[in-house]
């Protein structure tokens, strides 16, 4: 079976670039106001000299570090691949160091859909799975797309839904 097995197809929302631009941002600029404030203070307390240069290399790994999030946002759109049938849920993401899961329709607990307000704002909806040894996501899918998919997969899966 696993020889016949072809790589997964389905992609991502195309607003997945997007979200991950716009929750990348964020973080980085609570960053910047945070080292922002201190190198105010090492500036208005002259804190020791040596203090003032891991602050600004700090600083510096900052800014590099959000234009890469901003260029891995791309390379992870181009990359992200996933699948699923009867037997397996596939996984398929990276750019330089690619990592191919399948996910045994038999060892899924529970799925579930999760909906931050990044997510909330364009529509889209992650897919999380749960194993006894791990977790999977699937990111950045359109909400009907992600809510047939966590039901397939429970179908599939045979979980049952609890009733609260």
């Amino acid at each position: 079976m696993y020889s016949q097995m072809n790589g997964p197809q389905k992609r991502l929302s195309k607003d997945a670039v997007k979200v991950w631009i716009i929750s990348e941002t964020i973080a980085s600029v609570i960053g910047f106001i945070i080292l922002g404030i201190l190198l105010y203070l090492d500036y208005r307390f002259s804190w020791k000299e040596w203090i003032g240069w891991i602050l600004k290399g700090l600083l510096l790994l900052s800014v590099l570090g959000a234009v890469w999030s901003w260029i891995k946002s791309f390379l992870l759109y181009k990359s992200w691949r996933y699948d699923v049938n009867e037997e397996f849920l596939q996984l398929k993401s990276g750019v330089l160091n690619e990592k191919y899961q399948l996910v045994p329709m038999t060892k899924i607990q529970s799925v579930a859909t999760n909906q931050g307000p990044v997510l909330r704002k364009y529509g889209l909806c992650s897919v999380s799975v749960e194993t006894m040894a791990s977790s999977h996501t699937i990111p950045v899918l359109p909400k009907e797309a992600a809510i047939e998919l966590r039901n397939q997969i429970a179908h599939y899966a045979k979980i049952k839904e609890v009733e609260s």
